[in-house]
């Protein structure tokens, strides 16, 4: 019941009733209906169907790609299509190699004989050097060349081991 229509003096009750009132109450969350993520969230508005942007987006490029298929499928959509792949086949038809005499004749590269020379041992330290089983052509040959991108730190570690041994040896042969 409401205040009496002549009170001259406001009413206890509703005074109470508005302080006793809850806040708003927050709607119950949602699923996000982007199929994978089905996320739970809480709608900023009453048509929300997706949790964020990206989800929002990415139903709309699925959308347009059912579209698509579903015009595709039609019996206009195949013949725009076929169009489409006839008018493809013709340009590359037309596109054609340029003639032997017309391309253009690029110096052929060539690696030099002393391409490698700056990476490799000097001649008069393998003349030194003894022929030992534990020594491996490589490991002498390319003491100083990195080693390939893509080997692992195992492959370097044996060659320098080798070449390590292969330096000592020559060193105690020094002394004799």
């Amino acid at each position: 019941m409401g205040p009496v229509e002549d009170s001259t003096h406001p009413c206890k009750v509703r005074r109470g009733w508005a302080k006793a009132r809850p806040g708003r109450r927050r709607p119950r969350t949602r699923r996000c209906l982007l199929k994978g993520c089905e996320r739970r969230f809480h709608a900023r508005g009453a048509a929300q169907r997706y949790c964020s942007v990206e989800c929002g987006q990415a139903a709309r490029r699925w959308s347009r790609w059912k579209a698509q298929q579903t015009y595709r499928a039609t019996a206009t959509g195949k013949e725009k299509r076929n169009g489409q792949s006839r008018r493809y086949r013709e340009r590359a038809r037309s596109r054609q190699e340029p003639a032997p005499e017309e391309a253009v004749a690029e110096p052929a590269r060539v690696i030099t004989q002393n391409f490698f020379r700056p990476l490799l041992r000097p001649a008069r330290l393998l003349r030194r050097l003894r022929a030992t089983a534990s020594l491996a052509q490589p490991a002498l040959l390319f003491a100083r060349l990195p080693a390939r991108h893509g080997t692992s730190p195992a492959t370097r570690a044996a060659l320098a081991d080798r070449i390590t041994t292969a330096a000592a040896n020559l060193s105690q042969s020094r002394l004799r």
